[in-house]
């Protein structure tokens, strides 16, 4: 990891942390209803217990969900299968500190008030998409691992 990077990560951590302890949050509860934790990067992914549950509810009916460094899903393999894509939002947090999730809202209504679909046609949704199937094609469709330069140096473990 270049030195540039390690400099500004408190800074990312800082910036991305109003989203983060909602996640955390999120993830407490789930823990407490039987859910569980890994670390992958610098993420915390949560997931089962209520988590599986709530996420279940939204309009979307979402498998997994970025808060700033925390990543929830429904299981496990729901979280392995969408981490590439979720790498995508944690590294939008990090751009956007707490402007992301009125940003990306703020898109979403827009997007339903233009008649678009304010999922799919969200441009946050789009950037990560699109390095799903730029991953997936470099990968053949292996299992993701955090980028060199991204999500830590030292991948799952940093």
């Amino acid at each position: 990891m270049s030195p540039k990077i390690r400099i500004w990560r408190p800074f990312l951590w800082l910036w991305a942390s109003p989203a983060t302890l909602i996640g955390m949050s999120i993830g407490v509860l789930g823990l407490l209803t039987g859910g569980t934790v890994e670390r992958h990067g610098r993420t915390l992914e949560f997931s089962g217990g209520c988590i599986r549950w709530m996420l279940a509810r939204t309009p979307i009916g979402a498998v997994a969900m970025t808060l700033g460094h925390v990543v929830i899903g429904r299981d496990v393999q729901s979280l392995t299968r969408c981490r590439d894509h979720e790498w995508v939002h944690v590294r939008q947090y990090e751009r956007w500190g707490p402007l992301f999730l009125p940003a990306y809202l703020g898109c979403s209504l827009y997007l339903w008030l233009l008649g678009y679909d304010p999922y799919r046609d969200n441009p946050f949704e789009v950037e990560a998409y699109d390095e799903d199937r730029r991953r997936a094609a470099e990968t053949g469709g292996k299992s993701p691992s955090p980028p060199a330069d991204d999500l830590g140096a030292e991948g799952e473990g940093d």
